[in-house]
């Protein structure tokens, strides 16, 4: 045998050993502790799908939501190249409604030009008639979809604490104001005031 094929044979024998050695050690999980652990995993996801999930932004270069991000998005990303500025381009995608139609893009143009003292801003695309209509602009904070609805569509929790509804065309910011009656509203009577007793 030639000395290349040799040396290949030693390394190989060599990280078997040490891998033998681990397992003796305790190191690597049996295979029980591993379907233990998906067990509790598909619990916990089963459990997550009745509360807020999260919309995780990554890079994905090349890919058919990136290419239709940087096409939704040309005009800021021309303007960021005159003035040499390169923004990294964060997506993600999620259903909105049971309609799998109903597909958003979530789109996050990340430079130090683009991206103020809030951090960087999310635009919400939607789907729609074969092409993509912006849904909601410029948000900034953690986006998830909530398993409440309004008009068919999932409610938007952006940051923690400001929910986001669908009201047929586009989200708005909190939940819809009910709606206005023509009928003049009478005033409830004042509930008579009580005396505290200090002493």
């Amino acid at each position: 045998m030639s000395a290349p094929i040799l040396k290949v044979k030693e390394i190989l024998m060599r990280f078997g050993l040490a891998v033998a050695g681990i397992a003796l050690m305790g190191l690597v999980a049996p295979a029980s502790l591993a379907r233990t652990h998906r067990a509790a995993t598909d619990t916990a996801q089963a459990k997550d799908e009745s509360g807020p999930r999260p919309v995780v932004l990554s890079a994905q270069p090349g890919t058919n939501l990136d290419q239709v991000a940087r096409q939704l998005n040309s005009a800021d990303l021309a303007d960021a190249a005159k003035h040499n500025d390169n923004p990294v381009v964060l997506v993600a995608s999620a259903p909105l409604s049971s309609d799998r139609s109903d597909m958003a893009l979530f789109v996050q143009l990340q430079s130090a030009r683009l991206c103020g003292s809030a951090g960087c801003s999310t635009s919400v695309y939607l789907r729609h008639k074969g092409g993509w209509k912006l849904v909601l602009d410029s948000v900034s904070g953690a986006i998830s979809v909530l398993p409440s609805r309004h008009n068919g569509m999932h409610d938007l929790l952006i940051d923690k604490n400001d929910r986001w509804t669908w009201n047929g065309a586009s989200y708005q910011d909190g939940a819809p104001a009910p709606a206005a009656s023509s009928a003049p509203k009478k005033k409830a009577p004042a509930a008579p005031k009580k005396n505290l007793l200090r002493g």
